[in-house]
């Protein structure tokens, strides 16, 4: 009996060893993410949000209007990050209100491109065809450029910030420009000849890359990144999410995925895998 009570005692102060032993679990902690409309995050749930699982993460999605909005709850702490513009913007609206956001990584992003219901190719069009364009300067400027490229129009270079439509200095062809807030572009195809819509914008609208006549020649500094307030950019959240989307798990999530044919890929993707996805689609 007191041989049974001996070994009942070793094998109960086993299991409390044992248990105090094994490592606590990692708390979950909530990071609160904000979006305006586009693929930003079907990105982030497809493959960002499963490696930030596996650290302990409950992600918590927040979703804008307009990229104004967004940026002003990530200021204000609201949010702890947003997905939704490029550094350009980012350092426009900085600029703009005195605000001290910053990009921690990019994200694969959709190119503007210049859309149209009403025409089927780019010939014989009349004097006085209008085209709508974003309204606030920096993406103004990607519409122009996108013209300018077409050879309809000639523009001065201006800072991003101060670009407006003054700064055609040559209409070769005799367009009229609409000036609209960026987020109605899919809207206007229903009453402008043509309409350059920044890539997320058309994605929402279900249109496709390659229904564009043709699309913007993307550089890094207009490929979209993920936002913080710089006081907070070296606390551990912003790195896991500068991690996730730099995984082999998030690319390959990417890469097999045609969806995201003809988007621009950041410089944390293969040369090749940029070089296969940067296609220019458009019709011309």
């Amino acid at each position: 009996m007191l041989k049974k009570l001996a070994s009942l005692l070793l094998l109960g102060a086993a299991v409390v060893t044992s248990a105090q032993a094994a490592p606590p679990a990692a708390p979950e902690r909530e990071l609160k993410v904000g979006f305006v409309p586009g693929p930003y995050i079907d990105e982030f749930k497809l493959g960002v949000q499963p490696e930030l699982e596996k650290k302990g993460y409950r992600i918590r999605y927040y979703e804008f209007s307009t990229g104004l909005e967004a940026n002003s709850a990530v200021f204000k702490g609201d949010i702890d990050a947003n997905v939704m513009q490029h550094a350009v913007f980012l350092a426009s609206y900085n600029e703009r209100n005195k605000t001290d956001l910053v990009g921690i990584v990019q994200v694969p992003t959709p190119p503007m491109g210049l859309y149209s219901r009403k025409h089927k190719d780019l010939n014989n069009l009349k004097k006085g065809f209008t085209v709508a364009v974003p309204n606030d300067p920096v993406n103004l400027q990607r519409a122009l450029w996108i013209l300018q490229r077409l050879g309809w129009i000639r523009i001065r270079e201006n800072k991003p910030v101060d670009v407006t439509e003054l700064d055609v200095v040559e209409n070769k062809v005799g367009l009229k420009l609409l000036l609209l807030e960026n987020a109605q572009g899919p809207r206007a195809l229903d009453d402008a000849d043509f309409v350059a819509i920044q890539g997320n914008f058309a994605i929402f609208a279900k249109l496709k890359l390659s229904d564009a006549f043709i699309l913007e020649d993307m550089k890094p500094p207009y490929i979209n990144v993920v936002a913080v307030k710089k006081t907070r950019q070296d606390e551990p959240y912003g790195r896991d999410i500068a991690q996730a989307y730099r995984s082999e798990n998030f690319q390959k999530a990417i890469r097999s995925d045609r969806f995201y044919d003809g988007f621009a890929l950041p410089d944390y993707f293969s040369s090749k895998d940029r070089d296969d996805r940067n296609l220019k689609l458009g019709k011309n």
